[in-house]
C-alpha cells in the first residue's frame, strides 16, 4: 500500500493538468482547416470556434458567446459571398441542432429517418449549404459555452439584471444584432450578402433581428429563413388555434395508417390540400359558432374531423371539437400502447398507463438528445480542437423568459417593406406538433395583410417534423430548397433596392 506522501507526490508529477477554477474564455478562437464534398464538389473551408464578447453601455464585458464560424476558403472574393447567421431556439437552446443536423458540413451519425446508433458521433454532409454561403452558429447566453462572465471587480451581473439584458423576446435581440454587428466587422463580411435562419423560438429571434439590425445597426438582409416558426406575436388564438391543428393531426395519422381506407390509399400531398379547405371552409366557422352551433351541424363536423384526424367520433364529441394536442398525441394509438412524440409525431413512446390525457414524456426528444449530445461534445473538441472544462449546455438556464411585447412577426413585415432585397422562406414539417405547419402557413398568410409582399413570401413542407432535416430525404430536400432561397434572393448586379 502507497504511503499517502509517495501518492501525493505520485498525482503531482502526473502528466495531467487541470484548472483549479471553471470558467469559459472571454475572446478566444481556434481555426481548423478541412475539405468536404457537396453535391459532388469538392469544397475547402475554414472552422473558427470559439468565443466573442458582449459588452455592456461602458465597455465592459459582460458575457461571451460561443460560435462556430464555417468559411469557404476555395473562393476568391469572400465580400461577395452569402453570409448565414444561425440560430437555434427553445429559449435557452443552443445551436448544436441545425449545426451538426442540418446546414453545416457534418450530420450526426444516425439511421435514414433521424434515429440514434451507435458508434455516436458526426458524418459528412453530402447536401451542406456551405457551398453557396459561410456558415456562423451563435449560442445566446447559457447555451453552449456561453456565459455571462465576472466584470473588472469580479462580479457577476444580479440576476434581475441578466434577466434585463439577455432573458427576454426584445433583450435578446437587441444584445445579439450588437453582437452580430463585431461579428460581422472584425471578420470583414460587411458587403457579404447576409441572411438569417432560425429554428422554433429561433423564428421569434430573427424576425426580431432582421428590424433591430436594419435600424440600429444599419444592416441590411437578403433573406430569413423560418425553419419550424412560432406565432411571432401574431394572433392565432381561439377557434384559429384549435382549427389549425386538424391538418397536422390528419398528416400524422396518415402516416401512422389510421384513417379510413379510402383517405390512407392517397398520397400526403393530395389528402392534405382536401383537409386545409375543410378547415378554412367549415372547421373554422363551426368552432367560432361555439355553444350556438346547431346540433346537427355539429354532429356532421364532428364526423368528418374524426375522419380526418384518427381519432373516434366519441373522443371529437367529448372534446366539443376543440382536440388538444396532448391529447391527441395520448389518444391515437392508445389501442396499441402508444404514445405520439410532440415535436415530431412519427415517434413512439410508451407510457405506464395507457388511461390518461397526455404523454409521460416527449419521445421524440430523448430520441434526439440521446443522439445529439455525445456528438457534438466529441466534435467540438476533437475534430474543431475546442478545448473547457465548461459544460455544453444543451438546453441553458433562461427562465422566466419575457415574452411581453413580442411584435417579432410585424417587425418582420416592416423589415421588408423597408427593404425591397428582403425575402422570407418557412421551412415546416407536416409531422410537427408543437409548431404545426398549417400555423406556419396562417403566419405566412397574416404576415402581410396588404398583400403587397406575398411575392417575397415562401413556403416548403416535408415529410417529417419540427427538424425536417433529421430523415436523411428531406436532409437532402430542405437543403435544396435552402440553397435555391439563397440563389434566387442575390439581386443581379446592378441591381438597386427600390420599389
Amino acid at each position: 500500500m502507497l504511503r499517502p506522501l509517495l501518492l501525493v507526490c505520485l498525482l503531482l508529477s502526473s502528466s495531467f493538468s487541470y484548472a483549479t477554477t471553471r470558467q469559459i474564455e472571454i475572446d478566444q478562437a481556434v481555426e481548423t482547416k478541412h475539405q468536404t464534398r457537396i453535391n459532388g464538389q469538392r469544397v475547402q473551408y475554414s472552422a473558427l470556434t470559439g468565443t466573442q464578447p458582449v459588452w455592456d453601455e461602458q465597455g465592459e464585458p459582460v458575457a461571451t458567446l460561443f460560435y462556430t464560424y464555417y468559411r469557404r476558403t476555395d473562393v476568391s472574393d469572400v465580400g461577395k459571398r452569402p453570409l448565414m447567421i444561425s440560430f437555434n431556439g427553445g429559449p435557452g437552446s443552443a445551436s448544436v441542432w441545425m449545426h451538426v443536423a442540418y446546414t453545416g458540413p457534418k450530420v450526426l451519425n444516425i439511421d435514414a429517418e433521424g434515429y440514434p446508433v451507435q458508434p455516436y458521433g458526426v458524418k459528412t454532409n453530402p447536401y451542406s449549404v456551405l457551398d453557396v454561403a459561410d456558415i456562423v452558429f451563435v449560442n445566446p447566453v447559457n447555451t453552449g459555452y456561453s456565459r455571462v462572465v465576472p466584470n473588472s471587480q469580479g462580479e457577476l451581473l444580479s440576476r434581475e439584471k441578466q434577466r434585463e439584458m439577455f432573458f427576454g423576446v426584445n433583450a435578446d435581440v437587441s444584445y445579439l444584432a450588437e453582437w452580430i454587428n463585431t461579428f460581422v466587422t472584425r471578420h470583414n463580411r460587411w458587403t457579404s450578402p447576409k441572411f438569417l435562419i432560425g429554428e422554433s423560438y429561433g423564428t421569434t429571434r430573427v424576425a426580431g433581428l432582421a428590424l433591430e439590425l436594419q435600424n440600429r445597426q444599419w444592416m441590411y438582409l437578403n433573406g430569413v429563413i423560418l425553419v419550424s416558426p412560432t406565432d411571432m406575436g401574431i394572433d392565432r388564438n381561439g377557434p384559429v388555434k384549435a382549427a389549425n391543428r386538424l391538418p397536422y393531426f390528419a398528416a400524422t395519422a396518415w402516416y401512422h395508417g389510421v384513417l379510413p381506407a379510402d383517405l390512407q390509399q392517397r398520397d400526403l400531398y393530395e389528402l392534405l390540400p382536401e383537409v386545409e379547405a375543410f378547415t378554412l371552409n367549415q372547421y373554422l366557422p363551426a368552432l367560432a359558432k361555439g355553444a350556438f352551433i346547431e346540433d346537427a351541424e355539429k354532429q356532421r363536423i364532428a364526423e368528418q374531423v374524426a375522419r380526418y384526424s384518427g381519432l373516434s367520433l366519441q373522443s371529437v364529441l367529448g372534446s366539443n371539437l376543440d382536440i388538444d394536442t396532448a391529447f391527441f398525441w395520448k389518444d391515437l394509438l392508445r389501442d396499441q400502447g402508444k404514445t405520439l412524440g410532440r415535436l415530431d409525431s412519427r415517434y413512439l413512446g410508451i407510457d405506464k398507463k395507457d388511461v390518461g390525457e397526455r404523454p409521460d414524456y416527449w419521445a421524440e426528444l430523448t430520441s434526439w438528445l440521446h443522439s445529439f449530445t455525445p456528438a457534438i461534445n466529441h466534435y467540438i473538441r476533437n475534430d474543431l480542437n475546442y478545448v473547457t472544462d465548461i459544460k455544453y449546455n444543451m438546453f441553458g438556464p433562461v427562465h422566466p423568459w419575457d415574452r411581453n411585447n413580442d411584435n417579432t412577426g410585424d417587425n418582420l413585415r416592416q423589415a421588408m417593406a423597408q427593404n425591397p432585397y428582403l425575402q422570407v422562406l418557412f421551412q415546416a414539417g407536416y409531422y410537427d406538433g408543437a409548431t404545426n405547419y398549417f400555423d406556419a402557413k396562417y403566419s405566412m398568410w397574416q404576415l402581410d395583410p396588404s398583400s403587397k409582399m406575398r411575392d417575397r413570401l415562401h413556403f416548403a413542407g416535408y415529410r417529417s417534423g419540427h427538424m425536417m432535416y433529421l430523415r436523411y430525404e428531406d436532409l437532402k430536400k430542405s437543403n435544396d430548397d435552402l440553397r435555391n432561397f439563397i440563389r434566387a434572393a442575390l439581386p443581379a448586379e446592378g441591381q438597386a433596392a427600390r420599389y
